[in-house]
């Protein structure tokens, strides 16, 4: 798909550049309200998985993209665990069209962001004493196109 994206990028006449500067852990939480007793129960958890992207340019080509993962895992009415991890990148983006700029950061960055989430969300889950809790991949092209619509919707009911 990427060398699809590629092929049609130049065939357009696009020679854009995309840059990792610079990835790293924003912020990370964890918590566990009710152990040491959640540990004696059978668990059966439901989770609750949450994406949010935040950018911000730094100067005319550099922008920070703050991916932030937020899961919550309840078993009935009871919390098991809440994890939130905001997984930051500074990316280069030159080269391209200025309409282009959005899509860029609202997906191929996010995209590059993720496993390094999903790791450190894993990591945090298994410290704290639980099973290995494995995210699903994201298509972030999705969400960034549901988003649109969303918004597209909610300017012409407006």
């Amino acid at each position: 798909m990427a060398d699809e994206n590629s092929a049609a990028a130049a065939a357009e006449g696009i020679t854009g550049q995309l840059a990792i500067q610079k990835i790293y852990l924003k912020d990370v939480s964890f918590e566990a309200p009710n152990s040491p007793l959640i540990f004696t129960s059978e668990l059966n958890p439901a989770a609750d998985v949450r994406f949010a992207t935040k950018t911000t340019s730094l100067d005319a080509d550099n922008h920070e993209v703050v991916l932030t993962v937020s899961v919550t895992v309840n078993q009935d009415d009871q919390t098991v665990y809440l994890v939130e991890v905001q997984q930051a990148g500074i990316f280069t983006v030159r080269g391209f069209p200025e309409e282009h700029l959005p899509a860029i950061l609202s997906t191929a960055c996010p995209n590059t962001l993720f496993p390094f989430a999903r790791e450190a969300v894993c990591d945090l889950v298994v410290k704290g004493g639980f099973p290995q809790l494995l995210l699903a991949p994201v298509n972030f092209e999705v969400l960034y196109a549901q988003e649109l619509q969303r918004r597209q919707s909610q300017s012409e009911t407006a």
